[in-house]
């Protein structure tokens, strides 16, 4: 029997949450479709995920993680460092840095993860007086990655590279190496940034680049693989992710041997995990030899965010710097964002609300996630859905 003794402390914490329409709650879906689920027998339309491809369902990638757990079992049962590390491993780390122009690559088993064990050791080699500048909007695991490490960020304001470039400014001469974290594409605004000046700015100012590509891998870029390769050849590190448009599970970072080579020494979240299992593997393994040549699905997609956008705009909605396949509708307050997704969610429209920790206080949002599965009678419908709910005041 469990001890329930400090039950009143969760308690407490979980009514604050509710009392400010913070408390998050989780619903069984069976997920059925790309682009589609079900809840209690009522097929839903989903613009939650995050398969931009529609690949987390198909069949090759199914079969070859059938074909690598049948061969290598359902475990890779300890660290790489420990047992050794499997072919398959290396052959996706060499197709990795293929694809991204790089040296080396390294498999980790998450993107948050990734990032939280990341920097930490990066800041451990480029010394306790380095100089950490942060985009505000940056993924939590990013900020959380810099607490870990003990440095305190210098944080600009959202892709404003001139900002950026003023605190570099400020801070010459200073003693401390320079690093520039950042991400290729905001997951929660689904805007990205100028790379080509990133880099130049980075290098003029001698920093190391830092790129989290999660959400740009398998959607932009050269054959699909991000848009580090617009730095030419001048991003030191960049890390993606195989769960969101590749359709699997893990991440990786790519950069030099000598890079790759210290984080398999130095990154805990390496080290001290085991590594990924035979399925997943053979799962990516599959997505990298589909995605390079998804040109029309890539096309599609963009297409239909561009048109979904206009049809937004055109009812009055902000849909911020949006220019990917990530839309958000901001609205403002929480309490709004909950209601209207409450009343998509009766239409059979699952669109998330997205609320302060994961934003700033004051942009609560609908974040609106397309899938080249998506057809222009699905976006049709969400466009209806949503139009329906703003006229009813929601």
């Amino acid at each position: 029997m469990t001890s329930d003794r400090f039950d009143g402390l969760f308690e407490q914490c979980l009514q604050d949450a509710q009392r400010h329409r913070l408390r998050r709650s989780m619903r069984v879906f069976e997920h059925v479709a790309p682009g589609r689920v079900v809840h209690e027998g009522r097929e839903i339309l989903n613009f939650c995920s995050n398969d931009y491809l529609g690949l987390a369902r198909h069949p090759q990638l199914v079969a070859r993680a059938c074909a690598y757990a049948r061969r290598a079992g359902t475990g890779a049962t300890a660290s790489r460092l420990v047992c050794g590390t499997s072919p398959s491993c290396t052959a996706i780390e060499a197709r990795i840095a293929r694809a991204k122009g790089t040296q080396a690559a390294l498999l980790l088993s998450s993107g948050w993860q990734a990032n939280v064990a990341i920097l930490p050791a990066l800041l451990r080699v480029l010394g306790r007086d380095a100089q950490v500048y942060v985009d505000r909007l940056a993924h939590a695991s990013i900020h959380l990655g810099c607490r870990a490490a003990g440095i305190r960020e210098i944080r600009f304001r959202h892709n404003d590279l001139d900002h950026l470039e003023s605190l570099l400014r400020a801070r010459a001469g200073r003693p401390g190496r320079r690093i520039v974290v950042t991400e290729s594409v905001f997951s929660m605004d689904g805007d990205r940034c100028d790379v080509a000046a990133l880099t130049d700015l980075t290098q003029r100012h001698e920093a190391f680049l830092y790129l989290d590509e999660a959400h740009a891998t398998g959607v932009l870029g050269p054959d699909g693989m991000g848009l580090s390769s617009l730095g030419g050849g001048r991003v030191d590190l960049a890390m993606g992710t195989f769960s969101k448009a590749l359709g699997g599970f893990g991440a990786y970072v790519a950069g030099s041997r000598a890079l790759c080579d210290y984080l398999a020494n130095a990154c805990s979240g390496f080290v001290h995990t085991t590594a990924l299992p035979p399925a997943v593997l053979g799962a990516i393994d599959a997505a990298l030899d589909l995605v390079p040549g998804m040109h029309d699905e890539r096309e599609a997609l963009a297409d239909r965010a561009d048109g979904l956008r206009t049809m937004l705009q055109s009812m009055g909605l902000d849909t911020g710097a949006s220019n990917t396949q990530i839309i958000p509708v901001l609205v403002g307050d929480e309490h709004r964002a909950l209601a209207l997704s409450r009343a998509l969610d009766a239409r059979s429209v699952l669109v998330a609300a997205i609320r302060p920790p994961t934003v700033p206080r004051g942009t609560s949002r609908l974040r609106i996630a397309l899938s080249a599965a998506h057809s222009c009678a699905d976006i049709e419908a969400l466009a209806c859905a949503l139009s329906e709910a703003l006229d009813t005041g929601t």
